[in-house]
Order: structure tokens, then C-alpha cells, then sequence
């Protein structure tokens, strides 16, 4: 199944129960799109968070964060992995 990084912007300040809570809304709704997110990042200072994740294709994980609150068009499939 193909992996996925995606991006957001605008999470300045965030504390990691924060960000448990963005994460956790995403594992709530991603079966319904056969994602699955396996990890998420941040950093607080720049308001940068990645996602990594499986699935089907780009837009079922774009779905996915858009039900989850926090939309992205960032989302890039990593084809080679070293």
C-alpha cells in the first residue's frame, strides 16, 4: 500500500495532548477511507505538523484530515524510500 507524508500549517503553540487530540480524530474516521495514520510531528515554534500514513491514494487521506478538522493540500506519496 503506498506511504504518504503530508503537511499542515498554522499549528503555532500546539502542546502534544493537542496534537494527541488532532491525531486521535484522524484514527477515528480513517477506516472509512482505508488510511491508516501511522505517526505525527510537530513543531510547535513554526506551527509545522507531518503525518505519515498509508492508503489508497492522495485524496483518501486529504478526505480523511478534512473530516478530521484540519484540511490539507499537502499531501505527497513517497514512491522511493532508501
Amino acid at each position: 500500500m503506498p506511504k504518504f507524508m503530508d503537511l499542515h500549517d498554522g499549528f503555532v503553540g500546539v502542546t502534544e495532548d493537542q496534537l494527541m487530540e488532532a491525531h486521535q480524530r484522524d484514527l477515528d474516521v480513517e477506516a472509512d477511507e482505508g488510511v491508516h495514520f501511522e505517526k505525527a510531528w510537530l513543531d510547535p515554534e513554526s506551527g509545522k505538523v507531518f503525518c505519515l500514513s498509508t492508503g489508497p491514494d492522495k485524496e483518501a487521506v486529504k478526505r480523511v484530515h478534512e473530516r478530521a478538522g484540519h484540511p490539507t493540500d499537502q499531501v505527497y506519496e513517497l514512491s522511493v524510500e532508501v
